[in-house]
């Protein structure tokens, strides 16, 4: 028993110093959630009503807006149009009252496109939704594919292209030929399915011919300097911002949104010699379940108030 007693005193000491700096420097709690995803997605304010369940990486489906039960117009959007929903659906239902169940869904245009060939059907996480659209709007290249699919489309709204850099552009970033030091890490959209990928390739070439696409696309890829995307429009202003990627080439009104949402983020403009234009077209569905919604909802984009909330966010006016 005295023996016991010895060892228990022994450790009684040998534990007092760490108690004591235990008191001394309290344990520090972690960041709470939103802090340390503050730039984390949907950026825009939910119009949706009822209760808000949205939890940063975990819950958040960003690029599927609205009713999916009994909805009375079905659109398909390409991503990036992403930030002129809220006003755009805002002002649409002005004009058209006699729609107010509306669902959007702002997927890369290569996945919509293979949702539409599957009947309309997605799976996310354990969710599938199975609408068929009654719009579809993408760039004019990924319309073109598949001209049998419309009923009539219409051009609505152009851009063009922009680099994406931190607030105060770290690594001096002035030009697409700058994409191509190995130092540069980059968020690039990956051609297989976001149509702005092979666009960027085309301005590659303009600014630094065959040399700069295959540095930034084949040797950087390889080297894990260039990120490949799935969701352009939301995984690279993260990785911009998070310091994951030092630049990011993306439409210019992808840019100017995060601009807009105050997050801290710089726009370097790419010449025109050295820039592409997209020319955004909507198709109404040869299948449209609500064809006359459909064709409300087309005109209504070059409608006067359609275009004054893309001039909001940067758009250019349609092709003639």
């Amino acid at each position: 028993m005295k023996r016991l007693l010895h060892l228990l005193a022994l450790a009684a000491l040998a534990l007092a110093p760490a108690a004591a700096f235990a008191q001394a420097m309290p344990i520090q709690k972690p960041a709470p959630p939103d802090a340390a995803h503050r730039f984390d997605p949907p950026w825009n304010a939910p119009f949706q009503t009822g209760e808000a369940f949205t939890v940063p990486g975990i819950d958040n489906v960003p690029d599927l807006y609205g009713d999916v039960v009994d909805p009375q117009l079905v659109v398909f959007f390409g991503g990036n149009q992403f930030m002129v929903l809220d006003d755009l659906l805002r002002e649409f239902r002005k004009a058209y009252p006699q729609y107010q169940r509306i669902f959007v869904e702002t997927l890369p245009p290569g996945i919509l496109a293979k949702q539409i060939a599957q009947g309309g059907a997605l799976v996310v996480g354990n969710l599938r939704i199975a609408l068929k659209p009654d719009v579809y709007a993408a760039g004019k290249s990924r319309m073109d594919m598949t001209p049998e699919w419309f009923a009539r489309t219409s051009s609505y709204a152009q851009n063009r292209l922009a680099i994406l850099v931190r607030q105060g552009n770290p690594k001096k970033v002035q030009s697409l030929r700058d994409l191509g030091r190995p130092e540069v890490r980059v968020s690039m959209p990956n051609p297989e399915w976001e149509g702005i990928g092979k666009r960027i390739e085309e301005s590659y070439e303009k600014a630094g011919g065959a040399a700069l696409k295959t540095a930034v696309m084949t040797t950087k890829v390889k080297a894990g300097s260039t990120f490949l995307t799935q969701i352009h429009h939301r995984q690279s202003p993260m990785r911009v911002l998070y310091d994951q990627s030092d630049a990011a080439p993306v439409w210019y009104t992808e840019a100017f949104y995060q601009k807009m949402l105050g997050h801290p983020v710089e726009n370097i403009e790419i010449p025109a010699k050295e820039n592409i234009t997209a020319n955004y077209v909507a198709g109404v569905m040869k299948a449209a379940p609500h064809a006359q919604a459909a064709e409300d909802f087309v005109a209504f984009l070059t409608s006067p108030a359609g275009q004054a909330v893309y001039r909001k966010y940067g758009f250019l006016p349609p092709a003639n």
